[in-house]
């Protein structure tokens, strides 16, 4: 029997149940020209409804008669206004747990409003979202499983629409198995029965306009699983939620800033990354400083434009990496178990705000990047996990599916929409918001099916192999896809491994990021720092391994959060010797990356020598500038990016073996070692000199290819810095001598426990 069909003759009505419930009402007397399926109406108003059109709204009854259908649980009363003016049509409770049927005259489709009234006396007057044909524009759908389209954030979520001249919101929710979804919200008191969705078989998306819903209102969607249990979930493409620990979505337009930032743009467009200085400050917002006389609450997204961005500026810094932001539930996750992906965390304000913080770094020339999760998400009820009641976005096999380190879910890249969801938040991000690139999180747990699970754990490929070919497919499109839409943008690998090729080409068989984290540069060079001068001579290797293979990728050396994280303590806390010696390891420690082929990457603190591990729920120490020793090691930082800006050898040929030269890496004795770099132009040269052990070294020798004047750029162990001031008088002469295989050489002063950077000026 069709649901607009009568019921046969002297049947019995069936009895109903009250809402969610489960209790029943006694029937009642039906009239007779209803033509409502009474079956219908019972899976309405218990909410379980796949087709609530069917059911819902106007019907033609015959008879140039409208049969109008609505169901609002616990209204008293219910009256149909014609457009075309009249008096209000009343009509019948068709069912005690709220569905009314009223009968309206019209030569066609009719339009109306519904005059609802509630307990208390409360009249509200609104159009029926089931009066409405199909939405324009949704017969493109099926654009979102095109892996690069941006179709996810233009069609799904919650979209402003107006539609016959009445503005409201059309909620598009992708949930092909679940077999019931609705709309719930501050607009609904949070009842599914109000507001189910309809669904479109062919691309699994449910969607309804709700006319008269404003911007700011909470929701969720609530699904019946197909399992049958009931779901509450947030929006996977929400751009804005509720402040943790609170769930719901925000309703919130698609971002459309009217952006200023376009002198920025054009330049971030010309030239080449890998040939521009790059000096990233990895940023946590919840504990860069908070404001502890006001509950040491969280800066502002425009408070952290006024403070943190002037701040970066001043210091010399090129960007400012973000850790996650997008919408996570847990503080102590740090942003990297994330729910909401298209909306920038409430914790800091609105995505307004966000875009004003954005937009002001442009202004100041610092870029933002994104540290991106699409590796993993979690299990909170109202996240992607068992979205509509199955294994929707991650595996259903937890070899696959479940991370057993972190306790998180992990994405089915061979699922097309899943793969077109994610490719479409990296591009959101980067269109959207302007942001200048982004790193992606723990690329290694991506990569391999048996990452960090033993035998018997994981299960391989097609061909037997632990490669995971379908995440290796997805970012490699991922890569293609934002470097193709958007110019000057850049992609950074967190991948702790040796795959190949991971910041080469696709077309050359590689992942196609632009850089990637090299960590075994960061793990060799800190184990060096941490043994004792003395001891040093033994672990000269961990300081020239890394050049065996600096060329190969195109690498940032990154001193990040992880170091300081989880009882390694800080990374002023992994120098050794007093006071003075740690502050000296660590100043000719920066000198030596600083000066080393590859970007820098610096996690916050790090710069003044944050003393204490770093903790997520504090402001860092900075009081700990009023001492001389911790204001000399940021005002040396500040110096290192400004002379790594200014010095083309410096950053030019960052990326490629014919920038460097070693000129000593066999003195391990002393560890001394020392090396020359070298710009787009051959003539630009810049030499470093480290000395890892307390014992300065006068007259010591390092060959140099040209002669003329070389300016002492960066001394770590200058006065200003909190050092012994011992240097090179502000530079030297090369003289005509041989040395390291050229006819020229500069006889330096090494001060102890220092670095010393030289240009060849003039």
């Amino acid at each position: 029997m069709s649901p607009a069909s009568p019921p046969p003759a002297g049947r019995a009505r069936p009895a109903s149940t009250d809402g969610r419930s489960g209790r029943t009402r006694p029937p009642k007397a039906v009239p007779t020209a209803v033509q409502v399926d009474l079956a219908a109406v019972a899976a309405v108003v218990q909410a379980r409804h796949g087709d609530p059109f069917a059911v819902l709204g106007p019907h033609e009854s015959g008879g140039g008669m409208w049969e109008i259908r609505t169901i609002m649980p616990g209204a008293e009363e219910v009256s149909i206004l014609p457009d075309g003016g009249g008096d209000p049509v009343p009509t019948t409770r068709l069912d005690p747990a709220g569905f009314f049927v009223g009968r309206l005259p019209a030569p066609e489709r009719p339009g109306y409003r519904l005059r609802i009234l509630w307990p208390g006396g409360v009249v509200q007057e609104t159009r029926d979202p089931y009066s409405y044909g199909p939405i324009p524009g949704f017969e493109r759908m099926a654009a979102i499983r095109d892996v690069g389209s941006d179709a996810v954030p233009r069609l799904l979520g919650a979209q402003p629409v107006t539609l016959a001249g009445t503005a409201g919101i059309h909620f598009a929710v992708w949930a092909p198995n679940a077999r019931r979804a609705s709309v719930i919200g501050d607009f609904n008191g949070w009842d599914g029965r109000r507001h189910p969705m309809r669904l479109h078989h062919d691309g699994g998306v449910w969607e309804l306009f709700i006319p008269g819903v404003q911007i700011g209102a909470r929701y969720k969607y609530e699904f019946l699983g197909a399992d049958g249990v009931r779901l509450e979930k947030a929006d996977p493409v929400a751009f804005y939620a509720e402040r943790p620990p609170a769930t719901a979505s925000i309703v919130h337009p698609l971002p459309e800033p009217a952006w200023r930032d376009a002198e920025w743009m054009a330049a971030r467009a010309a030239g080449d990354a890998r040939h521009k200085p790059v000096l990233v400050y990895e940023c946590h917002l919840g504990s860069w400083a908070r404001v502890p006389e006001e509950g040491n609450r969280f800066l502002t997204y425009r408070e952290l434009a006024e403070r943190l961005i002037p701040y970066c500026a001043e210091m010399g810094f090129t960007h400012i990496e973000l850790l996650p932001i997008t919408e996570f539930p847990f503080d102590g996750s740090w942003g990297y178990q994330p729910v909401s992906l298209f909306a920038p965390t409430s914790r800091f304000g609105t995505p307004d705000d966000f875009v004003d913080f954005v937009e002001a770094a442009h202004a100041a020339g610092i870029g933002i990047l994104l540290d991106w999760v699409p590796g993993h998400y979690p299990n909170d009820a109202h996240g992607l996990g068992l979205f509509d009641g199955t294994h929707l976005y991650e595996h259903a096999d937890p070899r696959q599916g479940y991370h057993q380190d972190w306790g998180t879910y992990i994405y089915n890249y061979g699922r097309q929409e899943v793969s077109a969801f994610l490719v479409a938040n990296a591009r959101f991000w980067l269109e959207r918001y302007h942001l200048d690139g982004l790193r992606v999180d723990a690329v290694a747990s991506m990569l391999y099916l048996d990452y960090s699970r033993k035998h018997g754990e994981w299960v391989p490929n097609r061909y037997g192999g632990n490669e995971n070919l379908e995440a290796i497919d997805f970012l490699r499109r991922m890569n293609e896809t934002v470097y193709a839409a958007d110019p000057g943008v850049m992609t950074v690998a967190e991948e702790s491994t040796s795959w190949p090729g991971v910041s080469h080409p696709t077309y050359t068989g590689g992942l196609g990021f632009g850089f990637k984290w090299n960590m075994g540069w960061m793990h060799d060079t800190l184990l060096f720092m941490s043994k004792e001068p003395v001891h040093r001579r033994y672990h000269h290797h961990h300081l020239t391994f890394g050049l065996l293979y600096a060329f190969s990728e195109n690498f940032i050396l990154p001193l990040s959060h992880d170091e300081v994280v989880h009882g390694k303590g800080s990374l002023l806390g992994k120098m050794t010797g007093d006071r003075w010696q740690k502050f000296a390891n660590l100043r000719a420690y920066y000198g030596f990356m600083w000066g080393h082929p590859g970007k820098k990457l610096l996690f916050m603190g790090g710069e003044f020598g944050q003393e204490r591990e770093w903790n997520h729920d504090r402001s860092l120490d900075w009081h700990l500038l009023e001492d001389g020793f911790h204001r000399g090691l940021r005002d040396l930082v500040r110096d290192l990016n400004h002379a790594v800006r200014a010095v083309p050898a410096l950053h030019e040929r960052d990326t490629e073996a014919a920038g460097f030269q070693w000129l000593v890496a066999d003195d391990a004795e002393n560890s001394v070692i020392a090396w020359l770099r070298r710009g787009r132009d051959e003539d630009r040269i810049a030499i470093v000199v480290s000395n890892f052990t307390p014992v300065a070294r006068e007259g010591y020798r390092v060959g140099v290819p040209l002669p003329g004047y070389y300016r002492e750029v960066i001394n770590t162990d200058a006065a200003a810095y909190g050092g012994s001031n011992l240097g090179n008088g502000g530079g030297v002469q090369a003289e005509s001598c041989e040395a390291h295989g050229h006819a020229h050489c500069l006889s330096l002063t090494l001060p102890p426990l220092a670095t010393v950077i030289l240009e060849r000026v003039g």
